[in-house]
C-alpha cells in the first residue's frame, strides 16, 4: 500500500513497486521475458498479460478463482513469459503496467520510427465503480472515457507531470 498522490487527490492504493501505474516492462522481439511476482500485500492477487502467447501456462493468463488461483500474500509464481494488470476485485484500477515489445536488433520498424514514445495509461475508474455501486445500475460507460477523472485539464490543480499529445 502506498499513499499517492495525482491530480490533488490523496489516496491509498495498491502499487506494483512503489509505482502508479507500475514499471512498464521493455523487451525485444523473440526474447523470453521472466517475470516474478511477490506479493507483499494483505489481499490474494493475480496478475495477466495481454497479448502474450503462454506455451503450456494457460492457468495463468485467467481470472482469479476461475482459470487459476491467486498469489497468495507472502508468496509467488514463478512464470516466464504487453499490458499487464492485476486480475481481481478493485486491484486492476491501480496494478498494472505496459508490457513493450521493441522489433529485434537491425530489424526495421514496419512503419515510420516514432519521434518520440509515451506509455500512457488510463486508470483511475473510482468514480465509476462507486456510482455503479451506490445505483446498482449499469456503469455510465461515458465518464469511464476520460483520463484522471475528467475530459481535460483540472482547473485549480497545479499538476507538473502531465503532458498534451499532439
Amino acid at each position: 500500500m502506498k499513499n499517492n498522490t495525482h491530480v490533488c487527490l490523496n489516496k491509498s492504493i495498491v502499487t506494483v513497486n512503489g509505482k502508479f501505474p507500475g514499471p512498464t516492462i521493455y523487451a525485444r522481439e523473440g526474447d523470453t521475458v521472466l517475470i516474478r511476482v511477490i506479493n507483499r500485500v494483505k489481499y490474494n492477487v493475480s496478475i495477466h498479460w495481454h497479448g502474450v502467447r503462454q506455451l503450456r501456462a494457460g492457468w495463468s493468463d485467467g481470472p482469479a478463482y476461475i482459470m487459476q488461483c491467486p498469489i497468495q500474500p507472502g508468496h509467488s509464481y514463478d512464470r516466464g513469459t504487453l499490458f499487464w494488470h492485476a486480475h481481481i476485485l478493485w486491484l486492476r484500477s491501480t496494478a498494472h503496467g505496459a508490457l513493450v515489445i521493441l522489433p529485434k536488433l537491425g530489424v526495421p520498424y514496419p512503419f515510420r520510427k516514432p519521434d518520440h514514445e509515451s506509455v500512457v495509461c488510463k486508470s483511475d475508474t473510482e468514480a465509476v465503480i462507486n456510482q455503479t455501486l451506490k445505483s446498482g445500475l449499469a456503469p455510465t460507460v461515458s465518464d469511464a472515457h476520460t483520463i484522471n477523472g475528467h475530459p481535460g485539464p483540472v482547473l485549480n490543480c497545479p499538476f507538473t507531470g502531465g503532458f498534451s499529445l499532439n
